[in-house]
């Protein structure tokens, strides 16, 4: 099952292997209070999209299929993240306070097309 979380939320044993999909490190918290099991920063939106989305609802759908054609690109960002989650529990972990919009819930979207389809 993959999930997605806040990375200021506290960790849960739930959670499973706990991955940050940011980019950047999520301010303010310290390395050893996260609880991180990786941090596969290449598997986060370039910088390019991730300013051009802004967190603007309007641009979703765009930023989603913008985001799904670079993770495309580069399946060796995703892939070993796709292999942990067929093991069990992956709990994809972002900065924002944007909670249903956000790169963790694209990514997670797409990895669950992929294991839909057996990639």
């Amino acid at each position: 099952m993959i999930r997605i979380k806040r990375a200021y939320d506290p960790p849960s044993p739930d959670d499973g292997v706990r991955l940050l999909v940011d980019r950047y490190w999520a301010r303010g918290i310290k390395r050893e209070d996260l609880k991180l099991d990786g941090w596969p920063k290449e598997a986060a939106p370039s910088d390019d999209l991730r300013r051009w989305y802004g967190h603007d609802p309007a641009k979703w759908d765009g930023f989603c299929g913008r985001y799904f054609a670079e993770l495309d690109a580069k399946p060796e960002a995703w892939q070993p993240i796709l292999e942990i989650t067929r093991q069990g529990n992956v709990t994809l972990l972002f900065g924002t306070r944007e909670e249903e919009r956000n790169n963790a819930a694209a990514l997670k979207l797409y990895l669950e097309a992929r294991l839909s389809h057996g990639a």
